[in-house]
């Protein structure tokens, strides 16, 4: 049975070990509520398990004999976890002291937020801070053609986020989720699609939450520091699989979470952009044509997944509609605000 007074810190590693000493380091100096820390590595080879030995008086360590990805593991993980609020966790990722107990305040309050993210700021690999800090991420927003970004990504943080407000979702790397919300929107016991592997997993979860009516909120008082290898433009620059696994989760995505509505919004934006995407794959990115191999092999489970959501459903066409667009949306949150309804009818917020 979960704690209320605990929070869950998950965190997946493979070949970590540049970063996993110092985030874990952050994690356990944290302020604010009890935490119990889980750590899976996914057969690290650089030395990662040595440094994991370390921590293991204070965390839960497990080790896989082989690379599950990124999705399998995290629910590995939170199938461990005993908090009512679960952080999942990016290795590279430093929090400031009173992080987690900024996200957890900000949640604690409303019962319609299953999710809650805060100011991520850029770091570099080398864990250097730019005078001048640049955004990282304050949640996610998706366009037209099924592009999902970081809010505020790469901006100079002068100021702007500065509010409490509803997004779209939470980048995994740093993300709390209710506990409630897990369990109401995890598909066969599962809250992370494992035919993702790795990338885009935290978008469909997002998308998947608000279309059974789960708020995700955004907080400026939680604060933390982010190295960020995948980023547009530099796709050139990264591991083949990485750029498989996106191609193929872009569709993976789509099928399971598309309505008939959004679709035909944004029909022609799509339609642009998988050309682009597939004329990429024939002209440059060969190894990424077995995206679409993978696909057909998930094709049965996926529509079962897609059965699944759709039948769940619980907010209106023009809702999630309206959240697709060219430049970031986000709604107000009112200090005062309450939740009128939980998740199983739209939910509305007032001001109390």
């Amino acid at each position: 049975m979960a704690s209320r007074d605990l929070v869950s810190v998950t965190i997946v590693t493979y070949n970590s070990g540049r970063y996993i000493k110092r985030c874990l380091e952050s994690v356990l100096g944290q302020k604010g509520p009890d935490i119990e820390v889980i750590v899976v590595d996914n057969n690290s080879t650089d030395g990662t398990s040595d440094l994991l030995e370390q921590f293991e008086d204070r965390c839960l360590v497990v080790r896989n004999p082989k690379n599950l990805g990124f999705a399998a593991a995290q629910n590995q993980a939170i199938l461990r976890s005993r908090g009512n609020w679960i952080l999942t966790l990016n290795p590279d990722v430093l929090l400031m002291p009173y992080f987690i107990q900024a996200l957890v305040e900000a949640g604690r309050n409303d019962p319609g937020v299953g999710s809650v993210c805060g100011k991520l700021l850029a770091m570099s690999p080398d864990f250097d801070i730019d005078a001048r800090p640049r955004v990282d991420s304050t949640g996610i927003y998706f366009t037209p053609n099924l592009r999902h970004l970081d809010r505020g990504s790469r901006e100079i943080d002068n100021g702007h986020y500065l509010k409490r407000e509803y997004v779209f979702g939470a980048t995994a790397a740093a993300a709390l989720y209710r506990r409630d919300m897990i369990d109401d929107i995890s598909v066969d016991g599962e809250f992370f699609d494992p035919d993702f592997f790795a990338y885009r997993e935290d978008a469909d979860v997002a998308w998947r939450a608000q279309l059974l009516g789960w708020r995700c909120l955004y907080t400026p008082y939680a604060r933390g520091y982010h190295v960020r290898a995948v980023l547009p433009g530099n796709r050139r620059a990264l591991p083949r699989a990485i750029n498989m696994h996106s191609v193929k989760n872009r569709f993976l995505m789509r099928i399971k979470n598309m309505t008939g509505h959004l679709y035909g919004r944004c029909w022609l934006a799509i339609t642009a952009r998988d050309l682009v995407v597939l004329g990429c794959c024939v002209l440059y990115e060969h190894y990424s044509l077995k995206a679409f191999v993978e696909i057909c092999r998930a094709w049965h489970g996926v529509w079962i997944k897609r059965r699944w959501i759709m039948q769940r459903k619980r907010v209106s066409d023009e809702y999630i509609a309206a959240w697709f667009r060219y430049h970031p949306v986000s709604r107000p949150a009112h200090k005062s605000a309450r939740a009128v309804a939980a998740p199983g009818n739209e939910t509305q917020v007032v001001e109390g």
